[in-house]
C-alpha cells in the first residue's frame, strides 16, 4: 500500500465508476446494437429464409443418437416460410385469445387484462406476423417436412371458449404417409395441455416459436432460457448462437423478452431439445420427438404469480441474472410488502429503507472511516511531502498512522463495494418485474415500468446525489480525481432521465437515507472535535 492518495481514493473511485460504466455502457453500446437488430429484422422479414444449420459442428448430441441420426434430425430444423395464416381455431380464455392457423401453429395470442396496452391503447399482441410460430411441427424426412407445410389441419372446434372451464379439441393433419394428431386442453388462466402424436413411427421436431416481440430493449436480457434436471439455467441471448446445440434433460424451454414468455414445460418426463440459429444468430427452440409426446404451455406476462400457480419451478423464467440468489427473495419480500400496502410505489419507498437498514452498520463502519481519514488529512499530507523521495518509508508511516489511529484507509470502500451486489439485485428486480407495469404510485407517475414523464424523479435523484457528496468526507488531492467525481451527479442524471420510475424512485430514496445516516454521521464526529478543544 503506497499512502491513502493512491489505495483508498482508487477504490472510491473505482467504485463509482463501476456504477456509471454499467449505465454508460447499456445506453451506449446496448441502445445502438438493439436499434441495429431492429433494422436487421426488418430486413429479414423481406427476405425468403431458406438456410440450413451447419451440421457438422453439432454439440451435445442428446444420448442413444448416432450422429448420422442426429444430422438427419437437425435438417429437419433449416428455416421455412410460414404458410398461410388463415385461421383455423380461435380459443378465448379470461386471461387472452389464442389464434391457431391452418398449419397446426399458434397464429397470435392476444392479451385481455386492461393494463396489457401497447402505446396506441390497443390490446398487447406477443407475436410478430411472419416470425417462428409456437406449436409448429417439422419432421426429420424432407419429403414429409414439405408436404406438411402443404396440407392444412382440421379441427374439432372453430371457436373454444375456455373462460370459465377447461376445454379440450383435436387437430389432425392428414398426410399421404402418416396422420399427425394434437389434442389440447385449455385453461382458463390461460395455459394448455399438448398430446402430441402420429399413426407411424417418425422423427420430427415441434417448436416454441421465436420470442414474444412487444419489449425487448437494452435493459433487460431476451432470447432463449432453458431449465436442466440438475436445476441449472441455461441463458441463450438474442444475436448470440452461432451454431445447433442441443441438449437432453430439459424441465422447460422458455422464449422471453423484457416482460412476456413462450413457455414449454414438462416437471415429469424431460424434454429433448436442440437450439437453432436464425439469420441473425438468435435462438430457436425445437422439442425433439419420435411417434408421441406430451407438454404443457404457456404464453403471456411472465407474473411471478400466475407462474408459480402453474408450477412453483415456472418462476425460473424470470432472470434476474448474476444476482438472482438476492434478487428473487428480494422480490418475494417485496411482494409481501405489497400485499399490505397496496401501492408499489411505496412498496419500494419501504423496501430501500429496509435494505438501509439492514446495511446500516457496514454504511455506518465506512462513513466513520471517512471521517477518520478526513481528520488525518493534514498529518498524512505531511508524510508525503517529507518522504515525496521514497515510497518504501511513506508508505511505513502511513501504516503506522493509520494503526495508531484505528484508521482504515480501505474502510470508507470496502462497505460500498460489498453494497453492489444489492443494488444490481434490486436493479434486475425493478427491470423484470411486469408487476409494476400500469402500478401508479402518486401524482404524476402512473406507471412505474415507465420513465418519470416530466423527468422529476430523475432530477431529484440527482439533486440527492449532489448534496450526499457535498456532505461526504472526501480527501482527494488530485484535482482531475475531484472533477470526475463532481460530474457524477450530472452523468447519473442524464442516464436515469430514461430509466423505469420504479428503479429511480428506489435510487432517490436510497440516497436520501445515505444523507440522513452521513448527516448523522458528521454531527457525532463534530462533537467530538468539538470536545477535544
Amino acid at each position: 500500500m503506497n499512502n491513502n492518495n493512491g489505495m483508498q481514493k482508487r477504490m472510491l473511485i473505482m467504485t463509482l465508476v463501476v456504477f456509471a460504466f454499467f449505465i454508460a455502457y447499456e445506453f451506449l453500446v446496448l441502445k445502438p446494437q438493439q436499434e441495429e437488430k431492429a433494422k436487421q429484422e426488418q430486413i429479414a422479414k423481406e427476405q425468403k429464409q431458406n438456410s440450413a444449420p451447419d451440421v457438422a459442428n453439432v454439440a451435445n448430441a442428446p444420448a442413444g443418437q448416432s450422429q448420422d441420426d442426429m444430422n438427419k434430425s437437425i435438417q429437419a430444423l433449416s428455416t421455412k416460410a410460414i404458410g398461410s395464416s388463415n385461421i383455423l381455431t380461435t380459443i378465448k380464455t379470461n386471461r387472452n385469445i389464442i389464434e391457431i392457423d391452418k398449419l397446426g401453429r399458434v397464429a397470435q395470442v392476444t392479451l385481455l387484462d386492461a393494463k396489457y396496452k401497447d402505446e396506441n391503447g390497443d390490446q398487447i399482441k406477443l407475436f410478430e406476423a411472419d416470425q417462428l410460430r409456437p406449436l409448429e411441427v417439422r419432421f426429420a424426412n424432407t419429403d414429409i417436412n414439405d408436404e406438411a407445410f402443404k396440407v392444412s389441419y382440421e379441427t374439432t372446434a372453430i371457436n373454444v371458449d375456455a373462460s370459465t372451464e377447461a376445454q379440450k379439441f383435436t387437430l389432425v393433419q392428414k398426410l399421404s404417409g402418416l396422420t399427425l394428431t394434437k389434442n389440447f386442453t385449455v385453461y382458463p388462466n390461460g395455459h394448455y395441455d399438448l398430446d402430441i402424436s402420429t399413426d407411424k413411427k417418425e422423427q420430427y421436431f415441434i417448436t416454441n416459436g421465436f420470442r414474444p416481440n412487444v419489449l425487448a430493449d437494452m435493459y433487460a436480457d431476451h432470447g432463449l432460457y432453458l431449465k436442466l434436471n440438475d436445476g441449472t439455467m441455461e441463458l441463450t441471448s438474442d444475436e448470440d448462437l452461432d451454431k445447433v446445440k442441443s441438449y437432453t434433460g430439459i424441465k422447460f424451454v422458455s422464449n422471453f423478452d423484457r416482460y412476456y414468455a413462450t413457455v414449454i414445460y414438462n416437471f415429469d418426463n424431460s424434454l429433448q431439445v436442440s437450439l437453432m440459429p436464425d439469420n441473425n444468430s438468435n435462438p430457436q427452440g425445437f422439442v425433439h420427438v419420435t411417434e408421441k409426446t406430451s407438454f404443457s404451455g404457456y404464453m403471456g406476462p411472465k407474473n411471478f404469480n400466475d407462474l408459480k400457480a402453474l408450477h412453483p419451478e415456472l418462476t425460473d423464467v424470470i432472470e434476474y441474472g448474476w444476482f438472482t440468489f438476492i434478487a428473487k427473495p428480494m422480490f418475494t419480500l417485496l411482494q409481501f410488502i405489497q400485499s399490505y400496502v397496496g401501492n408499489w410505489g411505496w412498496t419500494i419507498v419501504i423496501l430501500t429503507i429496509l435494505i438501509k437498514l439492514v446495511l446500516y452498520p457496514l454504511s455506518y463502519k465506512g462513513m466513520v472511516s471517512m471521517n477518520k481519514l478526513k481528520d488525518l488529512a493534514p498529518k498524512m499530507k505531511e508524510i508525503q511531502q517529507k518522504y515525496k523521495d521514497d515510497k518504501q518509508k511513506q508508505s511505513m508511516h502511513m501504516m503506522e498512522l493509520y494503526k495508531k489511529h484505528n484508521a482504515n484507509p480501505m474502510g470508507g470502500c470496502l462497505p460500498l463495494i460489498l453494497q453492489i451486489p444489492v443494488f444490481f439485485a434490486i436493479y434486475r428486480v425493478l427491470l423484470n418485474a411486469i408487476e409494476l407495469k400500469g402500478a401508479e404510485w402518486i401524482f404524476w407517475v402512473q406507471d412505474l415500468a415507465e420513465m418519470d414523464p416530466y423527468f422529476v424523479l430523475p432530477i431529484l435523484m440527482g439533486a440527492s446525489m449532489w448534496l450526499q457528496q457535498r456532505i461526504t468526507p472526501n480527501t482527494m488531492q488530485d484535482e482531475m480525481q475531484k472533477k470526475i467525481f463532481q460530474m457524477l451527479p450530472i452523468i447519473f442524471t442524464f442516464f436515469f432521465l430514461w430509466f423505469p420510475a420504479g428503479l429511480t424512485l428506489y435510487w432517490f430514496v436510497n440516497n436520501v437515507f445515505t444523507i440522513a445516516q452521513q448527516y448523522y454521521i458528521n454531527q457525532l464526529f463534530e462533537k467530538k472535535r468539538a470536545a477535544k478543544k
